[in-house]
């Protein structure tokens, strides 16, 4: 889920820019510094968008630059256990697919997408049920549910998010719309 959310945090500003501390300095700083970072509160920052407050600066001993705590807002992700999620597979491997939920990738396990058994092709790089013919492959769109959530705030790629697709409502896009008309059909039909 994204969220807008107000944080405060330190900065450094090298001293060739001490002569001319800015909100817009600091923002660039506080980008620089921030963006990307996941973090157990707040998420992953998406963006620092606006500074608000620069504190007095202080001086550390044996370091050049002057520190600052600002106050700014800031747009982050942050994905809720159970929130239903919609994404893009971005890469299909033996053992599922990597769904792509703002800027970070969910694991959909291949026990997860069906119950049907696929199989990997790896020359298509897709998964493949013999029984429907069904298929997932890269660009595909899904929505899934976020089932399990291991956040590394040291190193952020090393973060986990496990996904299931295997509930009403839950899959490849094209499944759920196939699935919508075909009991709009039988409706019909009745």
């Amino acid at each position: 889920m994204y969220k807008r959310v107000r944080l405060k945090d330190t900065v450094e500003v090298p001293p060739q820019f001490l002569a001319d501390v800015t909100p817009e300095l600091v923002k660039r700083l506080l980008q620089d510094k921030l963006e990307g970072r996941m973090d157990e509160d707040v998420g992953s920052v998406v963006s620092v968008t606006e500074v608000h407050d620069i504190g007095e600066g202080a001086v550390l001993p044996n370091r050049p630059g002057v520190y600052y705590e600002a106050e700014f807002d800031a747009l982050t992700f942050d994905p809720r256990m159970q929130e239903v999620v919609d994404g893009e597979v971005v890469e299909v491997v033996n053992f599922g697919a990597f769904v792509g939920i703002g800027p970070v990738d969910g694991l959909l396990h291949v026990s997860q997408i069906s119950d049907e058994y696929l199989a990997f092709d790896e020359e298509g790089q897709q998964l493949a049920s013999r029984e429907s013919n069904s298929t997932l492959g890269v660009g595909d769109s899904v929505r899934a549910r976020i089932v399990t959530k291991s956040i590394d705030e040291r190193n952020p790629r090393e973060s986990k998010i496990g996904l299931t697709a295997k509930q009403v409502g839950l899959g490849k896009h094209g499944w759920l719309k196939a699935e919508r008309e075909r009991r709009q059909a039988t409706t019909e039909s009745e």
